[in-house]
């Protein structure tokens, strides 16, 4: 009996195509076949990595069919790659059933890490990525954003989220309304590519700036909110102070500004910054 193949996950990338990783090129030349959410646009890759290989159109309106006919091929010892149009597979992307699926048949499957615009603005954000959480794009009807954006008011991770040009801003100004014109925020735009913008500013302010100028209306958005607790504990109170002094005496800096944080609920970062001014 034939050995079953192997699903791989391949990560493509999101603007800048010199950011396709060595290990995702080999794995599309080796792969027998290429399942892609929009084969026009993986073509394009292809062809740029003189890279020939049959391909099948698996989006959400064909996923569950065409996952059945995958998974037999799989198990006939055919290798298969799946690509999304930009980015990592299965975040905000087709592939979920697939993957499941294939687990539950016993089937392997292996990512080939690479990248993934939420990482990607995260990491450049300048906001607390310990705990963040992903909720992808916010619906395009207003009030039913309204009324999820309430729901998220309290939340102390931080937030990110997917948003379309036509709908970024009304969509910050619905934060405004629900967060405070306060709260920190991280508009990531066009990530990658010739127009990258990466801003960072309190709520109000990106609203006027995006609100003056057309161009940071146009491209893919990443909106990349502060928790709750980080945008309301900014400063440090004497009782912080005197319980840091104390956990630096004894721990590291990093583990004394983390206890500190949950015992004062102060931000961890200014608690960070404060105790490496500390004589030690």
């Amino acid at each position: 009996m034939k050995k079953p193949g192997t699903l791989y996950i391949v990560a493509t990338p999101i603007g800048n195509l010199g950011d396709i990783t060595a290990r995702a090129i080999e794995t599309l030349r080796t792969v027998d076949k290429i399942a892609a959410e929009d084969t026009r646009l993986s073509h394009r890759l292809l062809k740029h990595l003189s890279i020939e290989k049959p391909m099948i159109s698996l989006h959400e309106h064909n996923e569950r069919e065409k996952s059945l006919s995958l998974l037999a091929e799989i198990h006939k010892g055919v290798s298969i790659a799946l690509i999304s149009d930009a980015g990592t597979p299965l975040v905000n992307d087709p592939g979920y059933h697939l993957v499941r699926s294939a687990h539950q048949e016993g089937i392997r499957v292996v990512p080939i890490p690479g990248p993934c615009s939420l990482i990607a603005a995260l990491s450049a954000s300048g906001l607390p990525m310990d705990h963040f959480i992903f909720e992808g794009f916010l619906s395009s009807k207003s009030t039913s954003r309204r009324k999820y954006l309430e729901c998220l008011a309290k939340e102390t991770r931080t937030l990110i989220f997917f948003e379309a040009p036509h709908r970024v801003l009304d969509t910050l100004k619905d934060m405004v309304q629900s967060f405070g014109e306060k709260r920190e925020v991280t508009l990531a735009r066009e990530l990658t590519k010739t127009f990258e913008t990466i801003r960072q500013g309190v709520l109000s302010d990106l609203v006027n700036w995006v609100e003056s100028d057309l161009m940071q209306q146009r491209g893919e958005f990443v909106l990349i909110v502060a928790g709750m607790e980080e945008a309301s504990k900014t400063s440090l109170t004497p009782e912080a102070e005197q319980v840091l002094k104390i956990l630096v005496s004894e721990l590291s800096i990093k583990q004394a500004a983390s206890l500190a944080s949950k015992i004062t609920g102060i931000n961890k970062r200014l608690l960070y910054d404060f105790a490496l001014k500390l004589p030690r």
